[in-house]
């Protein structure tokens, strides 16, 4: 279970504030893809990731005074450990109201709007390199479905670090885990999904 947040230091007052509006709106579209990979088929048959991507959003600006700013790298660690634990929380709560398909009608694709193929793909770059031979919707639908096969642990840590850009230490304090442990996890994650990346692409080319 990851940590709970820690509490943040306030921005000095002789320095100046940083624009989180501006940030966030900078880092919206790679957030959205991270929600979207993260949350996984069976959280998105309730939310849809552009809702739960706003989720975020409204989190952040409502503890905008808390955060100090230490730089791109600080402000990115902020933002993809806070999805990342709103995605757990709504996950555990679908979970523990057993609000599965029987019990509750999935979201149709007419409830919110649908991710642009192109956009998607461009923050998906780092993970996977794009094909010049696949449409973009062909390729975001290859890159989550390798992604999907994951353990959770695994496509969280790969997520964390490819998208989110934080270091092994920065994951290893996230999870609660030692960094040589971190590094291990992400080096066989990264394996797995190269493995699979490369098992849908031979498949693809035989269709």
């Amino acid at each position: 279970m990851p940590p709970r947040d820690a509490e943040v230091a306030p921005t000095p007052a002789d320095a100046r504030p940083p624009d989180v509006d501006a940030m966030l709106a900078r880092h919206l579209s790679t957030l959205h893809a991270f929600v979207r990979l993260r949350a996984g088929p069976a959280l998105l048959r309730h939310e849809s990731s552009a809702d739960l991507a706003q989720s975020v959003c409204r989190e952040l600006l409502r503890r905008r005074d808390r955060f100090r700013y230490g730089g791109e790298p600080e402000f990115r660690r902020w933002l993809f450990t806070t999805a990342a634990r709103k995605i757990a929380k709504r996950r555990a709560y679908h979970r523990a109201e057993k609000r599965d398909a029987a019990r509750r009608s999935p979201l149709s694709p007419g409830e919110s709007p649908q991710a642009d193929d192109a956009v998607l793909l461009d923050a998906y770059r780092a993970i996977s390199t794009p094909s010049a031979k696949l449409a973009a919707g062909e390729q975001v639908a290859r890159i989550e479905a390798a992604l999907a096969k994951l353990s959770e642990e695994r496509r969280e840590i790969v997520l964390l670090s490819r998208m989110g850009g934080l270091t092994h230490r920065e994951i290893a304090e996230y999870l609660g885990k030692s960094e040589a442990a971190c590094r291990v996890m992400l080096h066989r994650a990264l394996a797995e999904l190269s493995a699979s990346l490369v098992d849908r692409s031979s498949r693809d080319g035989r269709s």
